[in-house]
């Protein structure tokens, strides 16, 4: 057994023998053997027969520290232990074997005394106690701060199908097994986006350990459920109402992307695309893992490449505040490459390694009559933020009428106007927090930038040109990520919102 404790104990102080007595009767004389032994009590009755002159080594039962009894076999409880298993586990788990469970344990030590065989009392209290335990495959994750958990498993190969069906939540197949086979992945030929590496923070070692029937995993499937949420999370879901899509589902809730709320219900959703039916149930619950997966992507994206600022060229013989452009400002574009850092599915940082200009951008010319900002409009609009990702479009919810944009590389950065103006208004709801409009003057528009990270500096009158940093990204008001609410509106009706995306952006 596993637990054997070798402690040889002498019970020699329990032994009080008083030897030779004289020769008292006429008839046969004997000697009178005494002996008066401090005897543990034990859980099962049982008598002490005898006292031998020499000590000899015998075999304690206990139970959760109490003394059950005294083998007189000591091949009795591995006899026991082998029946039990051909008999209730062998089928389940082949090729293993059982011992007792943590609370029953032997000691041997040495004694004067000779018990009574109570064997088949002991073999019938353990049976009906029923605590077994098999040897099987004990995996432990560990991280820096020592702290692990431990699964066990019948099967190793069904561990390692379900940490792989894990993995490609957050890679391509064909990427992880030439990450995985140290194959070169190859190189990108396109927008989009490669794994390059991935890594387990956690450290993850295995070994053979006993564990409770009860506690060892025997499917996949229960294994993958483990890597996806440990122990003990309660799931959260969300019914889904009339108008809801998988993007506005998880901008709703903990601010998921679609490709996660897809990951999460993978038993009821294939694609980013689906329809979704009202009433039908979503888990919006993230994975709590005990690992952490670490996966490095390289990325090429067509990004805008602003013109510089307006060149605005003074003309004297023109009155204050008159303007006639010169040269139409044009956005151009560029090829960025970027290399990124998710972990568990989330973006948490980027860098450019390298950008190529596609299109030159080309910078606006004004001749104005003084050097004063105007206040009209271009009629074009600019992003709000820096490299924009979009996370919940026009009516990706119902009463949604804006787009959410967020920069992945940097979630609290800059928020630049869309066009230059005149703030028309600043403020804070409890909806969209910090919140400033931006009147476009004759271009009959207004735009709108809500959940900024605090009130903003300018004043309403203020004079802003277009790409001047107006604030930053934050979360203020009724938001689960930091992000721009962004909209257009026309001067003349505030009430009618206009979709960026439609005809505005090139999103």
């Amino acid at each position: 057994m596993k637990k054997v404790l070798p402690l040889v104990i002498a019970a020699l102080a329990s032994l009080a023998i008083v030897f030779l007595l004289p020769q008292i009767f006429d008839m046969g004389t004997v000697k009178v053997v005494e002996a008066n032994a401090q005897i543990e009590k034990s859980l099962l009755p049982q008598e002490v027969t005898g006292v031998r002159l020499e000590p000899k080594e015998v075999t304690k039962i206990y139970d959760s520290g109490v003394l059950l009894g005294v083998l007189s076999d000591e091949k009795t409880i591995s006899n026991l232990l082998g029946q039990i298993y051909s008999e209730q586990y062998e089928e389940k788990f082949p090729g293993t074997h059982l011992d007792t469970g943590k609370d029953i344990y032997e000691i041997k030590e040495l004694s004067y005394n000779e018990y009574e065989n109570i064997d088949e009392q002991i073999t019938q209290y353990l049976k009906d106690k029923n605590s077994y335990t098999v040897q099987v495959n004990a995996i432990d994750f560990a991280d820096e701060n020592g702290t692990f958990a431990t699964i066990y498993v019948d099967d190793v190969k069904k561990y390692e199908e379900a940490l792989h069906k894990y993995l490609l939540y957050f890679v391509e197949e064909s990427s992880l097994n030439a990450i995985t086979s140290n194959e070169t992945v190859p190189p990108l030929t396109t927008y989009g986006e490669r794994d390059m590496a991935i890594e387990i923070l956690q450290s993850i070692t295995m070994k053979k350990a006993y564990a409770e029937p009860s506690k060892i995993m025997t499917t996949e499937d229960e294994i993958l459920e483990y890597l996806k949420w440990g122990e003990g999370v309660e799931k959260q879901y969300y019914t889904v109402v009339p108008g809801d899509t998988i993007q506005g589902v998880g901008s709703k809730n903990n601010f998921l992307s679609d490709r996660q709320v897809v990951n999460i219900n993978d038993d009821i959703l294939t694609s980013v695309d689906q329809v979704l039916s009202p009433g039908t149930q979503l888990n919006v619950t993230y994975f709590q893992s005990p690992i952490d997966v670490v996966v490095m992507k390289e990325s090429l994206r067509k990004r805008d490449e602003e013109p510089a600022g307006t060149i605005y060229q003074e003309d004297p013989t023109m009155y204050t505040n008159e303007e006639e452009v010169i040269q139409v400002a044009k956005v151009g574009s560029k090829n960025t490459l970027v290399e990124e850092t998710w972990i568990n599915g989330v973006i948490v940082s980027g860098e450019e390694i390298s950008s190529i200009i596609t299109i030159q951008p080309q910078q606006e010319i004004i001749r104005v009559g003084t050097l004063e900002i105007p206040g009209n409009g271009t009629g074009t609009f600019r992003y709000p933020i820096d490299n924009p990702i979009i996370t919940c479009r026009w009516g990706c919810y119902s009463g949604h009428k804006a787009v959410d944009f967020q920069n992945p590389y940097n979630r609290y950065g800059n928020v630049y106007a869309a066009d230059r103006g005149t703030v028309y208004e600043v403020g804070y709801t409890g909806i969209n927090g910090n919140y400033m409009i931006i009147d476009h003057g004759n271009t009959g528009y207004r735009t709108y930038y809500g959940h900024m990270n605090k009130p903003t500096d300018l004043k309403v009158g203020d004079r802003v040109d277009k790409g001047e940093v107006i604030g930053q990204i934050g979360m203020t008001g009724k938001a689960s990520g930091p992000h721009v609410h962004f909209f257009i509106m026309l001067s003349s009706n505030p009430n009618q919102r206009l979709d960026p995306c439609n005809g505005f952006l090139a999103c």
